[in-house]
């Protein structure tokens, strides 16, 4: 069979899936690969023909964990890129905030700050193709709003960092010590309101001091 085999692919993909579960859960050294075969449903020596052993399977857990994050911030990105008032601020901090709070990003984060010692490249890498690039494309929102004369943002970047912070900085480090999941709706409401901060700081039309 070759890596192109509908069966290769398909239990790549089961393969993928459980041992993200296991790595998310266990960590690295409390996975083995055993375990990840028998959640998968393959023979634990199919695990060693598609990977050739447990380094190169968390490796790629992480990479493609990587490149659906880096696919979020390009979309991001792209979605920004339409703007052109203030007004949007409020949706893009709801829906950054849910994406960030309430799907697999924080599981990841933890597992990567647990393995930094082992995986630091891919931390640093992770670090670069996601948050980074996410804080890039928001600076890149405001300073256009900036420019318009819509918001007074000196600085872009620092702005970014302040919107994140406001709408989900605090439940995003309460995620990273182990906090339950926040619901959606303590999320966007927290989100809403960061998003009223920012714009009250932020904003050409601040009303009386």
């Amino acid at each position: 069979m070759t890596a192109t085999d509908p069966r290769v692919l398909r239990s790549r993909a089961l393969i993928l899936d459980a041992a993200a579960a296991r790595f998310i859960t266990r960590g690295y050294v409390g996975t083995n690969v055993e375990d990840v075969a028998a959640d998968a449903g393959v023979a634990k020596r199919t695990v060693f023909n598609v990977f050739q052993d447990k380094e190169s399977l968390f490796r790629e857990v992480l990479r493609q964990s990587i490149e659906l994050a880096e696919a979020f911030a390009a979309g991001l990105d792209d979605e920004l890129a339409e703007h052109t008032t203030t007004d949007a601020l409020p949706g893009v901090a709801r829906r950054l905030a849910r994406t960030v709070l309430t799907g697999p990003v924080v599981p990841l984060r933890r597992l990567l700050v647990a393995e930094e010692a082992r995986f630091g490249d891919l931390v640093a890498e992770y670090r670069r193709r996601a948050p980074e690039r996410m804080l890039a494309a928001i600076a890149g929102l405001l300073e256009r709003l900036g420019d318009s004369g819509a918001l007074d943002v000196p600085d872009p970047m620092a702005a970014a960092e302040h919107f994140a912070f406001l709408i989900m900085g605090a439940d995003l480090d309460r995620g990273m010590l182990g906090a339950p999941t926040p619901s959606v709706r303590r999320v966007e409401a927290r989100a809403t309101a960061g998003a009223a901060v920012f714009l009250r700081a932020y904003g050409t039309d601040r009303g009386p001091a």
